[in-house]
């Protein structure tokens, strides 16, 4: 009990609230390195999540993406590290292989999960398969599309205090340092930012995908895959 009364004394003091080495300052960092491999891994697992999602063919490459969750990410950086040299190149490269599997997984769930019927009868109407691909299917699909960029960014924002490990900075810099100077109250006091930071972020995720999705398929994400729908309609009206 001793440790988490020092932990929460650590917390409060006025030093660990200002200065390049603060909490602001390091949540910042922390926030810069997820951002930057959610949206790296986002730029890449997107599109052909779209292109293989739509086309119904590559399933195959979304099992074997989600392979990668198996990889160590210490063990990954410190290959990557030995391979590129210290530095952000190697932290980014190890989360974004992080954020890729959820992010692909869920697009391709979402447009795959688009009831069957709505996209051929978009197609009987006329539509191009890019207008179909973005006026039926992505909208239908927003919903697990979200989840898996919400898991990715919780994912790597979990693990981004590897970034510590090779001497960046992060909320991984208290837990680090305070390992090595012994220091328990300053780790475990980064151990709570990190927790209290990850929840933050996860509540802003949830009402941003209440704000985006609309509250029928917020409800049920496939609900026209469980009851009869008339395709004309569903297509006129997504498009």
């Amino acid at each position: 009990m001793n440790s988490f009364g020092n932990a929460f004394n650590w917390l409060f003091e006025p030093e660990q609230w200002s200065g390049p080495s603060g909490i602001p300052a390091r949540v910042l960092e922390h926030l810069g390195y997820t951002a930057l491999a959610v949206l790296l891994g986002l730029v890449i697992a997107l599109p052909i999540g779209m292109a293989i999602g739509h086309s119904g063919k590559g399933g195959f490459l979304v099992g074997a993406v989600n392979a990668l969750r198996a990889i160590p990410e210490l063990g990954l950086l410190i290959l990557l590290v030995l391979l590129m040299g210290i530095g952000l190149l190697p932290v980014t490269l190890a989360l974004v292989i992080l954020a890729i599997p959820p992010i692909l997984a869920g697009t391709y769930s979402g447009i795959r999960n688009v009831d069957r019927s709505v996209v051929d009868a978009a197609r009987g109407m006329g539509m191009k398969e890019g207008r179909i691909l973005f006026s039926v299917e992505l909208p239908n699909a927003l919903p697990l599309i979200l989840g898996g960029l919400r898991a990715a960014t919780l994912q790597v924002l979990a693990t981004a205090t590897i970034a510590a490990y090779v001497s960046l900075g992060g909320l991984g810099r208290f837990v680090i340092d305070g390992l090595y100077l012994r220091d328990f109250a300053q780790t475990l006091g980064g151990t709570y930012v990190i927790a209290v930071v990850a929840l933050a972020l996860e509540g802003l995720l949830i009402l941003v995908q209440r704000l985006v999705v609309s509250r029928g398929l917020r409800r049920n994400p496939t609900r026209r895959r469980d009851r009869k729908v008339r395709p004309v309609e569903v297509a006129i009206e997504t498009a």
